[in-house]
């Protein structure tokens, strides 16, 4: 059984979570979800686009500990914005968790050899986004050792 206080006594110390998302309810219902699963609020950040995302990146000195990745996006889709995060020195670290609609297995394989850390496809109902954001953030954020910056 999990044991969420333990969980959040061992939720190390996240800088922020990246969303690059352009639909405006997706971003509160997943925001909703971390908070429920004991992410600070203040720790979650939102993008509309890869572009957008890939600006943000450029203009904060403190790196994302988590980026989840749409890929049906305006301007700068998210396989796109996959790969020039996976190119750069800079960014390659961070861990890019696909997060979409999609559950094609083209998409699934095209992501991960273009790197991607891992591929969740968005679940229907709001329950079951916060069971996932729980596996989520008890993988990526306790279990998984990963560079920080």
């Amino acid at each position: 059984m999990f044991d969420d206080k333990l969980f959040t006594k061992k939720l190390r110390s996240v800088s922020y979570i990246l969303v690059a998302d352009d639909d405006l309810d997706d971003q509160e219902l997943i925001r909703d979800a971390l908070v429920e699963n004991n992410v600070d609020e203040n720790k979650i950040q939102f993008v509309d686009d890869g572009m957008q995302l890939l600006e943000s990146l450029d203009k904060n000195k403190i790196l994302p500990s988590l980026i989840l990745l749409d890929l049906n996006m305006p301007r700068k889709g998210g396989k796109e914005a996959l790969v020039e995060l996976k190119k750069s020195e800079l960014y390659r670290h961070i861990p890019i968790i696909i997060f979409t609609t999609s559950d094609s297995e083209i998409d699934i394989k095209q992501c991960y050899s273009l790197g991607t850390n891992a591929f969740m496809t968005k679940p229907s109902s709001y329950y079951d986004l916060v069971d996932s954001m729980k596996i989520l953030t008890q993988y990526w954020l306790v279990q998984a050792r990963i560079v920080l910056d």
